[in-house]
């Protein structure tokens, strides 16, 4: 039976919870805000299925991809949607054109991020962007499992260690389906990202931080206000990305005003624990899926450093590394269009070294959830202030850069 004694050994797949036949293990949420499975050990059964389905347990060995490029959807406003190239969009559209069904990660109407499924191409703008917070899997790999058995085509994206599970969960391979993982920096609480929406819901709505400076001051009532979030927002483009609200809020005469409140990713207090990596699940810090090691058949991910080894391509909207892991992979990939440049796998290791390296566990971790939920918002702002010498040399090298004096 799962017994987690510690936390560095569950990544929260819910493959445990989905495969047992007595239905008696649960996820439950901690104090961090992550969610772990629980054992109702008077119903369990010890057949230990929770256990032969479980991606830390049964770890798979490491690969080398079979190929590897730089790439990007030829439909520009796919593209510009995407946190990156939008090569997810072809590879899926692809797929529900054949009448398959699609996996992704997408927000509900609390703006908390679930799996789902999709069957249509309008369908699948849900699942576009970045999203910096662990899915709720729910029951998703029992269904994909019931589309596979009825032949239809299935693309499964998620973690590294969401695919891992879902291959173990399945216990066989299934030609029909795709499945596509991204290379993961680490997936943050919900329970804190939670904690931030309401208090900026709470405390941060009057900022004149909109870029339509509005005359008078937002009222937000609910987290019902927010009509869209991104991430990865390209307005100033795809390297200096902007966290990014649009809200729906009354005008005080019956209708609603739609105002876009943007921060620059560095700016965002949100964005700069995650990069801090204050709040990331404990598994992250021992991630047992790096090198590759979920079995996708497809790893996607941004092209960071594209300008020091692709720099003819690299236009700052937004460029894909694909790399292909299968030979089903491969096939998928050579049927898409795309725009594509062949690459190679050091060169996207180069900029993304998630792909083989866990995250540091910062020792700013345990301090911070002393402040949690308390406070939190303070202990960020105060923790993650660059030394005014290093703030000094920033300014001087960006006005340098934007004079067109160094590179």
């Amino acid at each position: 039976m799962i017994n987690i004694e510690d936390k560095k050994q569950c990544c929260g797949c819910s493959a445990c919870v989905q495969r047992c036949p007595k239905q008696c293990i649960v996820m439950k949420e901690d104090e961090e805000g992550f969610l772990y499975p629980v054992v109702d050990k008077d119903v369990c059964i010890d057949c230990n299925l929770c256990e032969q389905v479980c991606p830390v347990l049964r770890q798979r060995e490491e690969r080398e991809p079979l190929d590897v490029y730089a790439a990007f959807n030829k439909n520009e406003e796919v593209r510009m949607q995407s946190s990156s190239g939008g090569v997810f969009t072809a590879l899926a559209e692809s797929i529900i054109k054949e009448g398959g069904v699609v996996f992704g990660a997408r927000f509900n109407e609390d703006w908390e991020v679930v799996h789902d499924y999709v069957e249509t191409v309008e369908g699948l703008s849900a699942f576009r962007g970045s999203k910096y917070v662990q899915s709720r899997i729910g029951c998703t790999f029992s269904q994909a499992e019931q589309f596979l058995k009825q032949g239809r085509k299935v693309l499964f994206s998620g973690t590294p260690c969401q695919i891992a599970g879902l291959k173990l969960f399945l216990r066989k391979e299934y030609e029909n389906l795709l499945s596509v993982d991204f290379i993961c920096h680490g997936v943050p609480s919900p329970g804190v990202w939670r904690q931030y929406l309401n208090e900026f819901i709470a405390h941060q709505g009057n900022k004149k931080n909109s870029v339509f400076s509005p005359s008078k001051p937002i009222v937000l009532n609910s987290i019902r206000d927010i009509s869209r979030i991104e991430f990865r927002n390209k307005r100033l483009g795809w390297k200096k990305y902007s966290f990014a609200l649009t809200l729906s809020v009354p005008d005080g005469h019956g209708a609603k005003n739609t105002v876009l409140l943007s921060e620059p990713y560095n700016k965002n207090i949100f964005m700069k624990g995650f990069l801090a990596d204050l709040y990331l699940r404990p598994s992250c810090y021992a991630c047992p899926s790096k090198c590759l090691k979920s079995g996708s058949d497809v790893t996607i991910g941004d092209y960071w450093g594209i300008q020091n080894v692709k720099p003819e391509i690299d236009d700052d909207k937004g460029i894909c590394c694909t790399i292909v892991n299968t030979s089903k992979g491969v096939s998928h990939v050579s049927r898409i269009d795309m725009d594509k440049v062949i690459s190679s796998y050091k060169e996207v290791f180069q900029g993304n070294p998630a792909l083989i390296k866990s995250a540091l566990l910062s020792d700013k971790r345990s301090e911070f959830y002393k402040h949690y939920p308390n406070k939190f918002v303070q202990f960020i702002s105060h923790e993650t202030r660059l030394p005014i010498d290093i703030q000094c040399k920033m300014w001087i090298y960006n006005l340098l850069l934007n004079l067109k004096l160094v590179k």
